[in-house]
């Protein structure tokens, strides 16, 4: 059983937007009665300072469109509240605040104009412990990631495979392996086997600790150790 339907009390998320119609538009995603295993949620409206006061509360729900701050302000709570996870609702087209967005720990990133099923899927992900973001963007944050000095993406020995990023593309999307094999058209068993290799290659202990490490910008690709198959 997931840790979604084993869920009885109301998971509280904190919501803040400096305007009243786009808080009053944010809190329209808690009055969808939950479908088959997602969480029961709870808003909490307040002041940032009153949220992050709240030491109990661990969504927060920060609409970037009428906020001041864009990045600095997630850094900035991230900073105060480290294991606060942050749902970002932004303006669309701008790849680069997404990146930063996601860089500086927000766990989901959606533009203004997801509606809300869909902002309640993102939640829902951020609870079950993985990431909500357009698939492009988390694509070119594993590129980013590998191209670094530190990451050793210029040495054969300590390089992904075209394959290993793939899966990682779609750990980071949350998808079982089941639905990995078929989305890459092979079997699970195989899907398994570069998990495993990623795991070992980065020193993760899960998936979602290695999706952890790709978001927070720590990946570090180990050396290979045994030939690809």
């Amino acid at each position: 059983m997931s840790s979604a339907t084993s869920v009885t009390n109301p998971i509280r998320v904190g919501v803040l937007a400096g305007e009243p119609i786009r808080l009053e538009g944010l809190t329209t995603v808690f009055e969808r009665a939950p479908e088959y295993g997602q969480s029961p949620l709870l808003p909490v409206v307040g002041r940032l300072e009153e949220l992050l006061a709240d030491e109990e509360l661990e969504y927060l729900m920060l609409d970037l469109n009428s906020s001041v701050g864009g990045p600095n302000l997630i850094s900035e709570i991230r900073r105060l509240r480290p294991l606060l996870r942050l749902i970002v609702i932004g303006p669309p087209g701008n790849d680069e605040l997404v990146m930063d967005s996601i860089i500086g720990g927000a766990r989901a990133y959606l533009d203004s104009s997801a509606g809300p099923r869909v902002v309640r899927e993102a939640i829902e992900v951020v609870v079950l412990g993985s990431i909500w973001a357009p698939r492009r963007i988390l694509s070119l944050l594993i590129d980013r990631l590998m191209a670094t000095p530190e990451n050793g993406a210029g040495s054969k020995d300590q390089r992904l495979t075209a394959r290993e990023r793939q899966v990682l593309d779609l750990i980071l999307q949350a998808r079982s392996n089941r639905e990995i094999a078929r989305e890459l058209g092979i079997e699970e068993r195989t899907v398994k086997a570069h998990v495993g290799r990623l795991m070992r290659k980065t020193g993760a202990e899960n998936r979602i600790d290695l999706s952890m490490r790709v978001l927070n910008g720590s990946l570090r690709v180990k050396p290979r150790l045994e030939p690809e198959s």
